[in-house]
């Protein structure tokens, strides 16, 4: 080892310094140096492969000299013109903090994924008995609107600082937002669950079209390149479906397409408005019903409502209410879950946990429902979802 100990205008060059474990050397102290503290010896696991520069002493210790006449050392290698940086990062352990935002998102998918299946199975139940989707879609508007002013009321969730400019950027995202629920609804009432969530699962097809075509906006080639197996396994999947319906299919289509303008409509028009998830999507339930009420009652009507409703009671029991009211409840928890989950994670965690949630229902749907697939039905399924996942990487 080569010690070089510098300080104008003398220096102090001397070689040949071995450190050694548990040997005590008696130290020849310079007369330019004050006297360094004895200590006892201890192990040393230090292995030295280059030589080192010592160029100061500053952050050598307590040296007990003058503040006039501090010595600033640093080491560097013989290779090297530059001190060595003593400052290394040890591998981090997560602390409490991170630990806990952790399990809240990994708390929030599970919960959101759970929830939706939930949704889907008493959504469908209730369908297959009672084939009312406008009446099914404003119950479950309903019902979220009643749990979140109940809320606000009791001061269990702060209520949102709103103003008339809120509401007027949130109305076009609510039409476009009862649009989708309507149609998806309707979708689901003529067709297995699992074939309506697969053409679902196309809706960033839909957003790239309207994005590029209606509003100008340009993508790198990998994006276009991720809609080939979307749009592909769709079609495949909807060409092979055993019970094909054109109603069921077109609702499934209107539904990403009116998600997609929700979501240009809710960047453009809500940017800057300080409202957390939950509130967000309980103040866009509350529009969204007081827009579909008034259609449902003029598309189906209270009578046709009253007639189905005794045709169900007769044939299922009464626990038809508790399909009925559960569909409603589960439908507003997975969406405030997952409009929570926004305010913690990134858009591209989310659209992977959308893709996994997809999955969830379609595999769920099929066993419960025991809705029968044929093998080239579930590989256009599996390309579309692939498709998707593949596109949420490519867009980022």
């Amino acid at each position: 080892m080569i010690c070089a100990v510098k300080q104008s205008p003398r220096a102090i060059i001397c070689s040949d310094v071995v450190i050694r474990p548990k040997i005590s050397v008696p130290s020849q102290r310079s007369s330019f140096l004050p006297p360094l503290p004895l200590q006892k010896p201890r192990n040393s696991a230090v292995s030295v492969h280059k030589p080192v520069h010592v160029s100061s002493l500053e952050k050598f210790g307590s040296l007990g000299v003058r503040k006039a006449n501090l010595i600033k050392c640093e080491a560097y290698e013989a290779e090297r013109s530059q001190p060595i940086d003593s400052s290394f990062e040890l591998p981090q352990t997560p602390t409490p903090s991170e630990a806990a935002k952790k399990l809240k998102i990994g708390s929030y998918f599970a919960l959101w994924w759970a929830l939706n299946v939930v949704f889907n199975i008493y959504n469908k139940k209730v369908l297959n008995a009672y084939p009312f989707p406008w009446l099914t879609s404003t119950l479950s508007l309903a019902a979220g609107s009643l749990i979140m002013l109940i809320s606000w009321m009791t001061r269990i969730a702060e209520a949102p600082k709103t103003d008339l400019e809120f509401w007027k950027s949130l109305f076009p995202v609510a039409i476009a937002h009862t649009i989708g629920h309507v149609a998806a609804t309707v979708s689901m009432s003529k067709v297995a669950v699992s074939f309506t969530h697969i053409i679902k699962s196309g809706e960033p097809a839909f957003s790239v079209l309207v994005s590029r075509f209606l509003l100008g906006e340009t993508f790198p080639l990998p994006v276009y390149l991720s809609l080939l197996p979307i749009i592909g396994g769709c079609a495949l999947a909807a060409v092979t479906e055993l019970n094909f319906n054109m109603t069921g299919f077109m609702g499934a289509m209107i539904s990403n397409l009116a998600f997609v303008f929700r979501n240009i409509f809710s960047k453009r028009g809500m940017k800057g408005k300080s409202v957390s998830g939950m509130n967000y999507y309980a103040c866009l339930s509350i529009l969204s019903l007081l827009i579909l009420t008034p259609f449902a009652f003029a598309v189906e009507g209270p009578q046709l409502w009253a007639a189905g409703w005794k045709t169900a009671i007769s044939q299922i029991g009464p626990h038809f209410v508790w399909w009925v009211a559960a569909q409603s409840i589960f439908y507003h928890l997975y969406n405030q879950v997952s409009y929570m989950s926004l305010d913690e994670i990134s858009p591209l965690t989310f659209s992977v946990g959308n893709t996994m949630k997809r999955i969830s229902v379609i595999v769920s749907s099929i066993i419960i429902f025991h809705t029968p697939v044929q093998p080239v039905n579930a590989l256009g399924a599996a390309i579309a979802i692939l498709g998707t996942f593949i596109y949420s990487q490519a867009k980022q």
